[in-house]
């Protein structure tokens, strides 16, 4: 029995050392298979980021580059081409054995990108071509650009700089044309120097001056033409000039304004909106290929403006125009699109000075008006008194929306028969809105 159970204690010492054994085999062979599988993984990447599938060669090579195949296989091959030079800096020898044929592919697709962009680009050179068409057709493919940016820089310069080229000759000539046209649907009879606030209705001028208006009191009226600042109108279609003249409907200058003026606020904002999305701008860059596209359309803008604002006579006209600059430049400002902001300002600093002008010449022409030729007494308030009445009333209206201390005070100035004019302070924001104050 003392035998048995002393043969029994050695076996079970040595099936204890036996455990023990397989236990540490256990944690060895545990750990080699952790080791390849980690291994495994990290080559299965590499050669997965490495290797050139036939369906991606025979794709970027054959398929059209409108197809959704050929954009979901150019992704894959800048992930590769990103890849392989991320392994060769790590100095992996196996990207020697794919760079010639990525760089073969990347070729490839650069030619058929450029081609496609091309060919979109010039179609907006074609006359009667409605470009938002190209141009959403462009935004559908937006990473072919992006490809091109990361691996071929002159490339995409020289698309960049072919339709900064191609649209700011298309927007100058639209918009040369457009305002061209407009100009010949305004009234055929606008006020002039000798139309001022003072001159006696009888006032003969000299044989070639032009014939007086035959209601001069319309210069000091607002009518219905405050409604052009109005929710309705303010953004209502724009003007088309051929179909006023086949119904020989006339406007004042403010409507043609507004008309060119939210012509270019829509076109600006897509434009610009095109711009940062296609061509990956933010900031200060959007700004500066903005200005490269509409920078000739804007200088002709004020231009024209500077041309026509330094003859214009019609305080009115030009207190409106100032007041949908203001409105424009808020819709813009809405729309988080800061692109005209130097525009409106240029503008405003044209239409501010002319008014306050216009408002002194009327104040002049009250302060050196001959009190014998002014007709005799009546009943009725005087002609110049309704003239300042419908005037400040038709100011006043006009400035609710955004009050302004300068008017104001100008409008006291040619209550009382004119008094040295606050001066224009380029300083001073334009148009700021104010607590009203009252006439």
């Amino acid at each position: 029995m003392e035998q048995m159970l002393g043969s029994f204690q050695s076996d079970l010492s040595s099936i204890s050392s036996e455990i023990r054994t397989l236990q540490e085999q256990s944690v060895a062979m545990n750990l080699r298979l952790r080791n390849r599988r980690l291994v495994r993984l990290h080559l299965g990447q590499l050669l997965e980021e490495l290797v050139v599938p036939g369906a991606m060669i025979s794709t970027i090579l054959d398929a059209p580059v409108t197809e959704p195949a050929f954009l979901e296989q150019l992704q894959e091959l800048n992930g590769k081409i990103n890849s392989v030079k991320e392994q060769a800096f790590r100095d992996t020898v196996a990207c020697a054995d794919v760079q010639h044929v990525l760089e073969k592919l990347k070729i490839k697709a650069v030619t058929k990108i450029r081609e496609f962009i091309l060919q979109k680009i010039y179609s907006f050179r074609k006359p009667m071509t409605n470009y938002q068409i190209p141009q959403n057709t462009l935004l559908k493919y937006r990473f072919f650009y992006q490809f091109l940016v990361g691996h071929e820089r002159a490339v995409a310069q020289e698309l960049r700089e072919q339709y900064v080229d191609t649209m700011g000759k298309v927007y100058l000539s639209y918009f040369k044309s457009y305002t061209s046209r407009l100009m010949k649907i305004q009234y055929e009879e606008v006020a002039d120097k000798d139309d001022l606030m003072g001159v006696e209705d009888t006032a003969k001028k000299g044989f070639f001056s032009k014939a007086p208006l035959r209601c001069r009191n319309t210069v000091f009226t607002l009518g219905n033409r405050g409604s052009v600042i109005g929710a309705a109108e303010l953004e209502a279609p724009i003007l088309v000039p051929h179909a006023a003249q086949r119904s020989d409907t006339r406007y004042p200058f403010e409507a043609l304004f507004r008309s060119q003026h939210f012509a270019l606020l829509d076109n600006s904002c897509r434009e610009f909106l095109f711009l940062c999305d296609f061509f990956l701008v933010t900031g200060a860059g959007a700004q500066e290929l903005f200005n490269s596209v509409m920078g000739r359309t804007l200088a002709m803008f004020l231009k024209h403006m500077d041309t026509y604002v330094s003859a214009c006579y019609d305080a009115i006209a030009v207190f409106l125009c100032i007041h949908i600059v203001l409105r424009f430049r808020t819709i813009m400002a809405k729309r988080n699109v800061p692109a005209a902001d130097r525009y409106w300002d240029a503008l405003l600093e044209l239409l501010w000075p002319r008014f306050e002008l216009l408002l002194e010449l009327h104040i002049q022409s009250i302060r050196s008006a001959d009190p014998q030729r002014l007709g005799g007494l009546e009943t009725r308030p005087h002609y110049i008194t309704r003239r300042y009445a419908e005037f400040s009333s038709a100011i006043v209206s006009i400035n609710q929306t955004f009050p302004n201390e300068r008017t104001h005070a100008l409008l006291g100035q040619l209550q009382v028969g004119g008094t040295p004019k606050p001066h224009w302070d380029p300083k001073i924001p334009l148009g700021t809105p104010k607590p009203h104050s009252g006439p």
